[in-house]
């Protein structure tokens, strides 16, 4: 069994609500399309948190990051109205690519299985 210190709890707290802000609240055309909210590293002084944005379209990857950037004094705004916290951290938005890299692992291995057995 895992033990949860008190940094996990506030991360998962801020990347489950900042998850609700972004698809409630925000309006902006370049946040659109299927993307997830992965992780959220809130450092140990609390006073910054790094929010890692997998967005599966490619070509709105680097706009989408642009636009929540942007918008994070409104999300970090709204943080502090539905959050339980004390103090707000900066908010800064980075791009996670490791499901698109799981997937081309995933594809390279089945492609290097098929060629050792034969199978096209």
């Amino acid at each position: 069994m895992q033990k949860y210190n008190r940094i996990d709890r506030i991360s998962e707290e801020i990347r489950d609500t900042i998850d609700r802000i972004i698809r409630e609240s925000l309006k902006d055309p370049r946040i659109s399309g299927t993307f997830s909210v992965m992780r959220c590293d809130v450092s140990r002084d609390l006073r910054s948190a790094k929010i890692y944005i997998s967005n599966y379209n490619d070509e709105k990857r680097a706009p989408m990051i642009e636009a929540l950037n942007s918008a994070s004094g409104f999300i970090k705004k709204e943080l502090g109205h539905r959050a339980r916290l004390r103090s707000i951290p900066t908010l800064i938005f980075l791009d996670d690519s490791n499901i698109k890299y799981g997937i081309h692992m995933t594809e390279f291995i089945n492609e290097t299985i098929n060629k050792d057995t034969g199978n096209p």
